[in-house]
């Protein structure tokens, strides 16, 4: 499966914030997109997933070829896609448990018996390094911003989706938590052959995860790409010499 994008335009409350954006994530990637603050990134990671607050108002963006800028955000989640939130909200009422048995049974469009899904919850808590009391503690109800992070990637490993949309997954995490988060997402990648979109502000994050391509963005386009080695450029001199470059398409693509 793949995630292509060409020519996103995305605008909130009526203002264009991402200005002909053009990328692509294929099943089995890391691509990383990065950029100071304000130049657009979340909002296209939340525009991908439909959120009703960005309006994509020019491009395509295409998931295993079919058009899904009208879907619906559940629609688009059984087509394969799924986001990690920036500012995961809290939940109170519903338990880790069941909220995570009532998204896969809605991916699969079936239930998985309670002793198998509960053996598969501890076993992913377990990888994560995450108590297993957190299993029936209301989502994200008074967790620090660390462990709301950790839950979102214990999200991503129960639900294994095609391609994985993560903003600012690295925002709040000491570096312990920031080492098993990004091991997690390497590890889903390279071994259940899903793609991941991350979207960072600090190169710090890259330090243990392994991108395949980087895009840098600022001011609602992409001004660069290349490999791993232009996040090191960025963590020696910052943004500031890349104002005013345009990005290439072909680099882009």
């Amino acid at each position: 499966m793949e995630l292509r994008i060409t020519d996103a335009h995305v605008a909130v409350a009526g203002q264009e914030i991402v200005k002909g954006v053009s990328l692509s994530v294929k099943q089995g990637e890391i691509v990383v997109i990065m950029g100071p603050n304000g130049s657009g990134k979340s909002t296209l990671a939340n525009a991908l997933m439909g959120h009703p607050a960005y309006t994509i108002t020019g491009g395509s963006i295409l998931l295993d070829g079919d058009e899904i800028a009208a879907m619906k955000p559940h629609l688009r989640a059984k087509q394969g896609l799924f986001l990690s939130f920036q500012y995961p909200s809290e939940i109170s009422g519903v338990t880790i448990s069941s909220f995570l048995r009532t998204a896969l049974k809605e991916l699969r469009g079936e239930s998985m018996p309670v002793p198998d899904f509960m053996k598969l919850l501890r076993e992913k808590m377990a990888w994560l390094k995450m108590d297993p009391a957190f299993a029936a503690r209301y989502l994200n109800e008074g967790f620090s911003g660390g462990e709301k992070k950790r839950c979102e990637i214990l999200q991503l490993a129960v639900l294994e989706p095609k391609i994985a949309l993560l903003d600012e997954t690295d925002s709040g995490l000491d570096v312990d938590a920031l080492k098993v988060v990004a091991q997690a997402v390497e590890q889903l990648v390279r071994e259940k052959n899903m793609g991941a979109l991350v979207v960072t502000h600090y190169q710090r994050l890259l330090h243990y995860l392994k991108p395949d391509t980087v895009h840098i963005m600022m001011e609602g386009k992409i001004v660069k790409s290349g490999g791993a080695e232009l996040a090191r450029e960025i963590e020696e001199k910052g943004y500031d010499w890349l104002k005013g470059e345009a990005s290439p398409k072909e680099e882009a693509l």
